[in-house]
């Protein structure tokens, strides 16, 4: 992470990776990445491993400690995070996707939210939430709270490209919460990437090559044409 004033007036604590070289005046595509709880910023980093040559990568801390690591929001119960603790986990996290907009030469129209578990939570949400202002979310073994779905005001997501994966026997995070998920954005007119697999609350190799196929293949069709001599 490169240290600087910028860096100091951030609201979140943050990794940064990013091309080592990028051209004057270009801006480059971005992805947020979110940990599960009791993790770091740091722990997300492998998912992303590559994708720094393409993006900048900004992998965010949860601002609430929960050894060995840290958390975004604290539950209540079963499914049900505590709705304040949420309401502010969702003001940081856009306050800071607008710092990031503001302060570093990445593409406004190419942001990207990835999350697992906790993260997951919320990147569905910020789908939501944000609607256009996303291009894609990347959600691996999370849900969407029923008062998000009930109470949040949600913007429109048919332009929103989503990932979405789970575990088969996620003992942590029920599938059929995927399958919730998945069903959501795909009623919603969402370009939605389904996949499962045979693991419990875990991301495997495969499920993150999965990811990156997807990422890299729907910056594609973002790209715009070079212009004809």
């Amino acid at each position: 992470m490169t240290k600087g004033c910028e860096e100091m007036e951030a609201p979140m604590t943050y990794a940064l990776r990013k091309p080592a070289q990028p051209e004057a005046g270009e801006r480059h595509p971005a992805i947020f990445v979110l940990h599960g709880i009791g993790s770091d910023e740091q722990n997300m980093l492998p998912l992303i491993d590559g994708l720094e040559d393409r993006f900048a990568v900004f992998s965010l801390r949860g601002s609430l400690h929960h050894p060995p690591g840290y958390a975004y929001f604290t539950i209540e119960g079963f499914g049900k995070p505590h709705r304040q603790v949420f309401d502010d986990a969702i003001s940081r996290l856009t306050g800071f996707i607008d710092y990031a907009v503001q302060h570093y030469p990445i593409d406004p129209d190419r942001l990207y939210i990835a999350g697992f578990s906790q993260g997951a939570i919320l990147a569905m949400t910020l789908g939501l939430t944000l609607g256009s202002r996303i291009r894609g979310i990347a959600a691996l073994s999370g849900y969407i709270p029923d008062f998000v779905k009930e109470q949040y005001p949600v913007k429109p997501v048919d332009q929103l490209s989503v990932f979405i994966s789970h575990g088969q026997f996620d003992g942590v995070l029920p599938y059929d919460w995927g399958l919730e998920s998945r069903n959501l954005f795909r009623g919603s007119d969402s370009d939605v990437t389904f996949r499962t697999y045979p693991e419990g609350h875990t991301v495997s190799a495969e499920n993150k090559q999965a990811f990156t196929d997807w990422v890299m293949e729907d910056l594609k069709r973002t790209e715009r044409p070079a212009k004809e001599e």
